[in-house]
């Protein structure tokens, strides 16, 4: 069994906070699309029931573009996506490994993701 560390993170102003239950070793995407190239946003895709939203939900503010199918959130005070619900795992949260409160107990890989071919970039991710 994979040892696993409970994590807290969120927004800058407090007004979003999380925990998060993940594996020691961890694989984040570093996506070049419009939007992650822009905000330096690194993906740490984690599943539903391993994500935690502990303060109000109104805080949020919710963004779609394109296809419309990734939620966008955002913390309705100052604005950082700390995470989020992505195209690519419709069915997870990304969260953004730089909104995280202390990392230093996870082995991180950062892996390209091409997302300004997001198809193909998708595909090549498997299940």
């Amino acid at each position: 069994m994979t040892d696993r560390h409970t994590l807290a993170g969120g927004c800058h102003c407090g007004a979003v906070r999380f925990d998060i239950d993940v594996p020691t070793a961890v694989e984040v995407l570093d996506c070049n699309c419009s939007m992650c190239a822009k905000t330096g946003y690194l993906h740490l895709i984690v599943e539903k029931p391993d994500f935690r939203l502990l303060t109000d939900a109104a805080a949020l503010s919710d963004y779609r573009f394109n296809s419309g199918t990734a939620r966008h959130l955002f913390c309705s005070r100052c604005g950082i996506k700390s995470f989020y619900v992505p195209r690519s795992h419709p069915d997870a949260y990304s969260v953004n490994l730089r909104a995280l409160d202390d990392i230093s107990t996870l082995a991180v890989t950062v892996t390209p993701y091409d997302g300004r071919n997001w198809e193909a970039a998708r595909a090549a991710l498997g299940d």
